[in-house]
C-alpha cells in the first residue's frame, strides 16, 4: 500500500499554484493507492476558494482519495459549502485496509475538538467492524504540540481522550495537518504523522512544501518527505530544515 499525504492547500491569497500543479503531477506520477487530504483546502472558506481546491483536487488520478476539512475550511460559513462539494465518506476501505476521517474544525475557531459523540462513534467502529483491518484514522489538527512551530494555541481540546481511544483500539497508523510543519512523533507504538503545507506561501523559517509519501508493506510503515519539485527525504532529514 502506497499513501500518499497532503494537506494544507490553502486556495486563496497564499495559494503558490505552480507549488499545487507540480505536487498533483508527482503524485499522480507516483500512482499510489491512496491519496489522504488533511484539510485546509482554502483560506478563508470562500466559495471561489473551495471551487479552485475542487478543481485542483479533481485532476488526481488515484481512484481512493479521502478529503478531510479543516478549521480554515469552516470560517465564514464555509462548513456548508465543504460538505457539499466534497462530501466526506464515514470509512474508505481498500484491501483490508481501513481510512477513518475525524472532524475536528469547528465554525469560526482556530483550535480543534473531536467530541465526544464522535470519540464514541470512533469506538464502535474499531470494535464492531475494523478490528481485523489495518486502521488509518486521519484528522486535521494535531494531537501533540509540534516543534518549531510557535508557542501552542490550537492542538485538539479533547486530544488526551481522542489517543486513549487511538491506542487502546489498535489503530495502526494516524495522520494530521494544520502546522505546516512536516514532524512525526510515536506514542506507544502508534505513528501519528504530520504533514507540511503542500502549497501554501506561508511557511515556517526554511522549511518548503512538502508532503508525505507512505509505504506500508508486511505491517511496516516507511514514512519519507516529498520536497515538492525537490528530493525525496528520509523523515530524520526533515527535523532540521536545510538552511539555504
Amino acid at each position: 500500500m502506497r499513501i500518499a499525504h497532503i494537506s494544507d492547500l490553502h486556495c486563496g491569497p497564499d495559494l503558490n499554484e505552480r507549488m499545487l500543479r507540480t505536487a498533483i503531477k508527482e503524485i499522480n506520477d507516483l500512482n499510489p493507492d491512496l491519496v489522504v487530504v488533511t484539510g485546509d483546502l482554502t483560506e478563508n472558506g470562500y466559495l471561489p476558494e473551495f471551487r479552485l481546491a475542487k478543481e485542483y483536487l479533481s485532476s488526481l488520478t488515484c481512484e481512493k482519495v479521502v478529503i478531510g476539512s479543516g478549521n480554515h475550511d469552516y470560517r465564514h460559513t464555509g462548513y456548508l459549502i465543504c460538505s457539499k462539494l466534497f462530501p466526506r465518506p464515514e470509512v474508505v476501505e481498500l484491501d483490508g485496509f481501513a481510512v477513518i476521517y475525524l472532524s475536528s474544525a469547528r465554525p469560526d475557531r482556530d483550535e480543534g475538538e473531536v467530541g465526544l459523540r464522535q470519540i464514541r462513534w470512533l469506538e464502535r467502529l474499531l470494535t464492531e467492524k475494523y478490528q481485523d483491518y489495518f486502521t488509518i484514522v486521519a484528522l486535521h489538527h494535531h494531537l501533540i504540540p509540534i516543534p518549531d512551530t510557535g508557542v501552542e494555541r490550537n492542538t485538539v481540546n479533547d486530544a488526551g481522550d481522542v489517543l486513549r481511544t487511538l491506542i487502546s483500539k489498535g489503530v495502526k497508523l494516524t495522520l494530521c495537518g494544520h502546522r505546516h510543519r512536516p514532524w512525526m512523533w510515536t506514542l506507544e507504538r502508534l505513528p501519528i504523522v504530520h504533514a507540511g503545507s503542500v502549497s501554501s506561501k506561508r511557511l515556517r523559517g526554511y522549511f518548503k512544501n512538502t508532503y508525505n509519501v507512505i509505504t506500508i508493506e508486511n505491517g511496516r510503515i516507511e514514512v519519507n518527505v516529498k520536497v515538492v519539485g525537490g528530493k525525496l527525504l528520509r523523515f530524520s532529514e526533515v527535523y532540521t530544515p536545510e538552511i539555504p
